[in-house]
């Protein structure tokens, strides 16, 4: 996959780590790919409460 410099620097600033080290430890990949998925159940959970909000 070809990564963009946008990219490159998202994930620099986010995780700490650049992509080239990203594709070569999967301790680390797997550590921020849970960090994501955490992330986005804590983000859905609050556009659920918030749609619940909006609705009453």
């Amino acid at each position: 996959m070809n990564y963009t410099s946008e990219m490159e620097k998202a994930m620099q600033q986010t995780h700490h780590i650049g992509f080239a080290e990203y594709e070569r430890k999967l301790e680390k990949r797997l550590a921020i790919e849970k960090k994501r998925q955490q992330e986005h159940e804590k983000c859905k959970h609050f556009a659920a409460e918030y749609d619940g909000h909006m609705k009453k």
